[in-house]
This record gives structure tokens, C-alpha cells and sequence, in this order.
């Protein structure tokens, strides 16, 4: 039994101050209290938030952070330089890696999520075969990989293995695409079936369904996966991400991509669709009337140039989202939230983006679309931030901070999201395990060195 105790903790309705909470042997909240005459063994100066959720992640990108920003110019013409070309680059480390270096880095990326207060996390993960395009004797191989990365970083995991079977709309795949690909759906689900099995080896694991997108998987076996794939897990897609995918799938198909799918598939709330930056008035009503959930990617939307999605007017319908970092130019859930929210200020020049018809605090707005919505991505959801039978997964601000610290239980949840920054970062509490002790992961110093190691083998930074 172990007692954590935290100057406040946040619940839906409100903070708990002097709040103590005592977790068994397998990491589950056994009660809540504010007792201030109990004695914790642990005690922080600092505030409990639920932990973040991250809704979209390729950890193996993280390698290549930065390293996209260096181009190539001449006194005529500036060498094309936007989300195709940023492709190449991905594809030549995709090519590269292989087992025990996509695991380092992972683990590396997973750490550092973690630190930034991060406690689930949603793998996309694409690159299944080995370096000549052909599967490992294991088909869940790199994906095993990938839960025991996130086992060592100590953070949940929803492995989301990635249908991917055309290079796109009506073509074949080209040859920088062969580690991702499945022919068709029974392969697909064979690799499903073995990525199910390696999850049952981390508890903290768990499985979702993907697909890579429309120009990726032939859009009639998209539709099928939909209807008779698996029906109780999460089903992630990206979709509309760029302008040229838009004029693509209206050549292809005759509609728009999130048109032609709420055309042809039953979508709810266990869909979650990564982007949709470029969207209709039809199609971005259509989403929210569903009730399926978008998944929005700020840092790595902005770095690629992608545009803004039309948040403001999904709002209005009573659509849902969560954040992810998807390629991992930036980590910290907090920056992630202001850039999603600053960018819809700068073009609809106003300042009441994070509201709801009853809900006038954006803090409180921001943390529970992205903790709720992010919840149902990782097949984990509840409602309650924090109640006894839950795993205890905490995000913890520090109150030294003396903005923090002055400000009233009404203000402390926008001055955290509006001024906090990683040095706030207190810790980060996973099923019940302190991670992060004095700003260091526990397992950082060798998750560090086996990062270096496979990043001098890959010589590409």
C-alpha cells in the first residue's frame, strides 16, 4: 500500500485540496481523502492532474526531429520543401531502423512523454516487416518492440497496429512503403491477432485498429475492416491531412475522403480520425453528429504545414477531440493545447475558443475534451478523473511556481495551461509508480545510453 498526498488533486467537479490517495500493490486508487491529520508517505508540493493521453504517436519519427528543417536553396528557386518531401525523409529512416534500434528510441521517446506528463499513449505503428519487406518470423515483431519500449518507460500503451496497402489512391505501393505492408485484410488481421497476443505480455498494454488512411488501404477494405473487423477496440484513421489528398480522393472516389466515409460506414465514438484538417461545413457537422472523435496533432501539424482544423465551428456541434504529437517535434501536452488554441485565436480573432455552452473556463474545457476524448482512443475511458478501482495515473505541477501558487482553486487550471511550462513538471505517477524522481525518468540513464547507441548505428543526425 502506498499514500500519495498533493496540495490539490483535480476531479471534474472541481480540486480536492490537501487531497491524499492511497493505491494498492497493483497500482489502484483504494481511497481518496483529504484527512490532514493522515500521514503519506509520499508527499509533493503540487498539483494532481489526470494524466495526459496521447491520441497519435510514430515513435520511430522521433529520431528525425529537426532534422527536416535543413533545405536546400539557390539564388533561382527554393527547393520544394512541404509534407511530401518531409515524406522522403521519413521513408529513408523507415528503411533503416531495424529491431533493437526502433526499441531504444522508443523507449527514449516514451521516457521523455512520461517526464512531460503524459501516461497513455496510442502507437500508430506502421513499419511491421523487416528491412527487405519481408515479415518477421514473430508478425508483431517491431510492435512487441514497442510495448516492451513503453514497459520500460514505465506509460500505457494502445498499440494501434496499421492496415497499409497502397502507396496511394488506385497505386500500387512503391518500394520505399515495403516494411508497412499488409496485401490485404486477412493479413491485416493476422498481424491484428499477433499484436493482440503481445499485448497480454505488459499490463499496461492494450489494442487498437488502424488504418492507415484512404490513399493508403483500398477504400472498399477500409469499409469492410469498419463492419466486420473487431467492434469493441478503438478504430484510428488519418484522414484529410492535405490539399493534395482532398483533389486525390475527389479524382478516386468523387467525394472527399471524410465525405465518401460518412457516406459508407457506420461511424460512432470508438472512431478517431487524425487531422481532418481540411474539411467541408458537411463534413465537419457529419463527424460531430456521429459522435466519432478527431484527433488533432498541433506541433507536428504546424511543423508540417498541414493548416488549421475548423475547430471552432466542430465545437459548435459538439464534436470531440484529443492531442497527440504524432511525429514528436514537440512532447509537452500543455504546448500542445496552447498551440491548438492559438492558432483558431489567430484567424477567428477572438479569445473563447476552449468553451461550451455551459462551460466558460478554458483550462477545465481543454483538460477534459483532451483527457476524456484521449481516454476513448486508448480504450480506457471514464468519466472520473480519479476514483477508487482506477489506476492511478497522475500528472503532477509543481506549486512553486509563484503564479501558481498565488492563484485561486477558480484560476489554478487556466494559469496551468496558459503559463506552466516542462520546468513545472513536478512528476509523472503511472499505475501507481513514481517515474520521474528530481526531473529524471528512474530508468533514464539507461534508456539514454542505449538511445545514443542506436543513434550513432544509424548516423543520421
Amino acid at each position: 500500500m502506498k499514500k500519495y498526498a498533493f496540495k490539490s488533486l483535480l476531479q471534474r467537479h472541481g480540486w480536492i485540496e490537501n487531497a491524499i490517495v492511497s493505491v494498492d500493490d497493483h497500482g489502484r486508487i483504494t481511497a481518496i481523502s483529504n484527512d490532514s491529520v493522515e500521514i503519506a508517505a509520499t508527499q509533493f508540493n503540487g498539483y494532481a492532474l489526470p494524466g495526459f493521453q496521447n491520441a497519435h504517436s510514430h515513435a520511430f519519427q522521433y529520431a528525425m526531429a529537426g532534422l527536416a528543417e535543413v533545405h536546400e536553396v539557390s539564388a533561382v528557386s527554393a527547393v520544394s520543401d512541404d509534407f511530401w518531401s518531409w515524406r522522403e525523409a521519413m521513408y529513408k529512416l523507415a528503411l533503416s531502423v531495424n529491431p533493437d534500434q526502433m526499441e531504444a528510441i522508443a523507449t527514449m521517446l516514451y521516457s521523455e512523454m512520461v517526464r512531460h506528463g503524459y501516461t497513455n499513449v496510442a502507437e500508430f505503428h506502421y513499419v511491421h516487416h523487416d528491412k527487405n519487406g519481408q515479415p518477421y518470423a514473430n508478425l508483431a515483431e517491431m510492435g512487441s518492440r514497442m510495448i516492451s519500449a513503453a514497459k520500460t518507460a514505465g506509460i500505457n500503451i494502445t498499440l494501434v497496429p496499421i492496415f497499409y496497402q497502397k502507396g496511394g489512391f488506385g497505386q500500387a505501393p512503391n518500394d520505399r512503403q515495403k516494411r508497412f505492408i499488409s496485401p490485404d485484410i486477412d493479413s491485416y488481421l493476422r498481424l491484428l491477432d499477433s499484436s493482440k497476443e503481445a499485448c497480454s505480455y505488459y499490463e499496461g498494454a492494450n489494442i487498437g485498429i488502424g488504418i492507415h488512411s484512404l490513399r493508403g488501404v483500398e477504400p472498399i477494405d477500409v469499409a469492410e475492416i469498419a463492419k466486420s473487423g473487431p467492434q469493441d477496440i478503438p478504430f484510428h484513421i488519418h484522414v484529410s491531412e492535405q490539399l493534395k489528398e482532398i483533389e486525390d480522393s475527389i479524382s478516386y472516389l468523387g467525394k472527399r475522403p471524410v465525405e465518401w466515409m460518412l457516406d459508407n460506414i457506420e461511424m460512432n465514438d470508438r472512431f478517431h480520425l487524425v487531422h481532418a484538417t481540411h474539411l467541408s461545413e458537411l463534413e465537419t457537422v457529419g463527424i460531430a453528429k456521429s459522435g466519432a472523435n478527431v484527433v488533432l496533432c498541433p506541433s507536428t501539424e504546424g511543423n508540417l504545414g498541414d493548416g488549421l482544423f475548423p475547430l471552432i465551428d466542430f465545437q459548435k456541434e459538439g464534436g470531440s477531440w484529443s492531442i497527440g504529437t504524432d511525429s514528436h517535434i514537440g512532447i509537452n501536452p500543455l504546448e500542445e493545447l496552447r498551440m491548438l488554441d492559438y492558432g483558431q485565436r489567430l484567424i477567428s480573432y477572438k479569445r473563447n475558443i476552449f468553451t461550451s455552452a455551459n462551460q466558460g473556463d478554458s483550462g477545465k474545457f481543454a483538460i477534459e475534451m483532451a483527457t476524456l476524448a484521449g481516454r476513448k482512443a486508448m480504450n480506457n475511458y471514464s468519466s472520473s478523473y480519479f476514483e477508487v478501482g482506477q489506476a492511478f495515473n497522475a500528472s503532477v505541477i509543481s506549486d512553486q511556481s509563484p503564479l501558481l501558487s498565488l492563484s485561486s482553486p477558480q484560476n489554478l487550471l487556466s494559469s496551468i495551461l496558459y503559463t506552466a511550462d516542462s520546468s513545472n513538471q513536478l512528476t509523472t505517477i503511472v499505475n501507481g509508480v513514481l517515474q520521474i524522481e528530481n526531473g529524471k525518468h528512474i530508468n533514464g540513464d539507461r534508456i539514454k545510453e542505449n538511445f545514443i547507441e542506436a543513434m550513432k548505428q544509424l548516423k543520421n543526425r
